[in-house]
């Protein structure tokens, strides 16, 4: 995997404002020079990844799961090992599938366990409050599309569910 830190040569804390102006240095130094087009392509697609904050992020995991990885295969003093077929897995490229479920499973790992209470947030009420607006918005674009108006029409009104709440908030 190519380390884009250091083809920008940037420290990987660096800011946009600090990747922005590595980025421009470096295609000013290399844009005269007909013999450096692939670097001038590997500047390039560096700049892409690192100035985009989510596929930053996704290759921040990549990078750090190959160092984890890479410790794990390095050989001891005494021993060498050799490649098992563990070791020769394709990584999986930034933005791609695999990638993605990565990116879920560690969001899921900081969920919190059974039993555990956790604080609702303020985050958490706007995505309730979206949430039951886009239910809503959906109900009334069925309501007046031709043919679904039927389907809602027996859903609301037909419907002893429905008719038992409507009762409920009738009374």
């Amino acid at each position: 995997m190519k380390n884009y830190y250091e083809i920008l040569e940037v420290n990987p804390k660096a800011s946009k404002e600090i990747i922005e102006n590595a980025y421009k240095i470096l295609i000013k130094r290399y844009h005269s020079d007909p013999y450096n087009s692939n670097q001038m392509k590997e500047i390039s697609e560096a700049y892409q990844v690192l100035i985009n904050d989510f596929l930053r992020e996704q290759y921040d995991l990549e990078l750090k799961k190959q160092e984890i990885g890479d410790r794990k295969v390095l050989p001891n003093k005494k021993e060498t090992k050799k490649p098992t077929k563990e070791t020769n897995k394709k990584k999986s490229q930034v933005g791609s599938f695999s990638s993605l479920i990565e990116i879920t499973k560690e969001l899921l790992k900081s969920r919190p366990k059974k039993g555990e209470k956790r604080e609702i947030t303020q985050n958490d009420i706007v995505a309730i409050i979206l949430t039951i607006i886009v239910v809503i918005l959906i109900g009334v674009i069925l309501w007046f599309v031709p043919f679904t108006n039927g389907w809602m029409r027996q859903l609301l009104f037909e419907n002893p569910i429905f008719n038992w709440i409507g009762r409920i908030f009738s009374s």
